[in-house]
């Protein structure tokens, strides 16, 4: 991680394709465009990706963003003005963004130690006013999906995976993003397949995926190959994604096999050899086989540890450790911009009286976790040698931090 690392011929070639035909633009031109489809191709072969061996059908539709991806989801499954929706307080802030531009309430639930939403605190959440649960598969391995999944079932809820950093993520056998009414997707510059920019939605639904195409591009129905006479369903958004941006992520799709293996290899590598640190314990994995390893995750004893060895790492050449708990853009007690619903135009939120008093949430929990949580980032051009120095460089600073435990 990230797939930018092994750009190489692969890109070249097919953007060389749109820029051949001149069409840059996902839709029309048909004739122009000489049967270069690159989204539709991205589209195809991601979906065909995602169904794995059972062949579970999969509908995918490529948009601008990941964000972009979640509000197209909200959209589609029909959540908007002053519906609840659950999500965690450790996120990209864009998941609280999408909830909000959807007109709807994000109320948070704890995450617990696989950093991700507790199915337990999710239920405590649930009002008459909640229409969606929205788990974030972060740093690369995955949620209790499948006890997610239960606890929406039984309480008549939409789910909605953001999965925007755990593409190649496997749970059972079954890929991370399709377990919920939609999955979502990113693929911005630093995610494991990368298209610059860029996002997708994925269903099994035919129906969602309808409101997704659609809504996306305006309300466009896509019938038909004159543009300028398609039938406008209803009322969109324009979150369309570019045939130079597709076409970067098709590359990028044949490698994210490879991606994967090799993200797992240096990841086992790197946790075998702390695994017998004394104090030092790791997150929790649903699924060990299935998770894509773009992070090694891992806890200290307590928050004055965590904070040293954050320091000493960064100091001693060990780059790609972030200590998530002072970090501004994905944890909620850095995020002062929503405690004051802070908009350059008022948001459906600020006049919503149900709402939660975002200045005084309070996730015990949740801080206990993150304020003792240090996530490495796992890189694909590291060497074997690299890789041997970065294992001395840690054993060394954790041993050292961790002795007076």
């Amino acid at each position: 991680m990230p797939g930018f690392e092994w750009f190489g011929d692969e890109e070249r070639k097919e953007v060389g394709d749109v820029l051949q035909t001149g069409v840059l633009f996902r839709y029309g031109f048909d004739q122009a465009r000489q049967g270069v489809w690159k989204a539709k191709t991205f589209e195809e072969k991601l979906a065909a990706r995602l169904q794995g061996e059972n062949k579970e059908t999969v509908y995918c539709h490529l948009c601008s963003s990941g964000t972009a991806a979640l509000s197209v989801a909200l959209s589609s499954c029909g959540v908007g003005a002053q519906d609840e929706v659950i999500i965690p307080p450790f996120t990209f802030v864009a998941t609280v963004e999408s909830v909000l531009m959807a007109g709807a309430i994000p109320v948070f639930a704890e995450i617990d130690e696989t950093l991700c939403l507790n199915p337990d605190s999710v239920e405590k959440a649930i009002t008459p006013r909640t229409k969606a649960v929205i788990p974030v598969h972060m740093c690369g391995s995955m949620a209790r999906i499948d006890r997610l999944k239960d606890v929406c079932e039984k309480n008549s809820l939409i789910l909605i995976e953001d999965a925007c950093q755990a593409i190649g993520a496997e749970f059972q056998g079954k890929a991370i993003g399709t377990f919920g009414d939609m999955g979502c997707f990113s693929f911005d510059s630093v995610k494991t397949i990368t298209c610059g920019e860029g996002g997708a939605v994925v269903t099994s639904r035919q129906d969602l995926y309808g409101f997704a195409h659609a809504w996306s591009d305006h309300g466009h129905d896509h019938i038909g190959s004159d543009r300028g006479m398609e039938e406008h369903v209803f009322l969109g958004a324009n979150f369309r994604i570019s045939e130079l941006n597709a076409a970067v992520g098709v590359a990028q799709l044949g490698k994210l096999d490879k991606i994967i293996q090799t993200q797992r290899e240096n990841k086992r590598a790197i946790k075998d050899a702390l695994n017998d640190i004394d104090g030092l314990t790791f997150r929790d994995i649903p699924d060990e086989q299935g998770d894509s390893a773009t992070f090694l995750s891992f806890f200290l004893p307590n928050q004055t540890l965590a904070e040293k060895a954050a320091e000493a790492l960064g100091q001693g050449g060990v780059d790609g450790c972030f200590y998530w708990y002072g970090n501004k853009w994905h944890y909620i007690k850095n995020w002062g911009h929503l405690a004051q619903l802070k908009s350059p135009a008022p948001l459906a939120a600020q006049f919503m009286e149900h709402r939660p008093d975002y200045h005084h949430l309070s996730f015990p929990e949740s801080d206990q976790i993150m304020g003792r949580l240090i996530s490495m980032q796992i890189k694909l051009s590291w060497t074997k040698e690299e890789i041997g120095v970065r294992i001395e460089k840690m054993r060394k600073i954790l041993i050292d931090i961790l002795k007076d435990k």
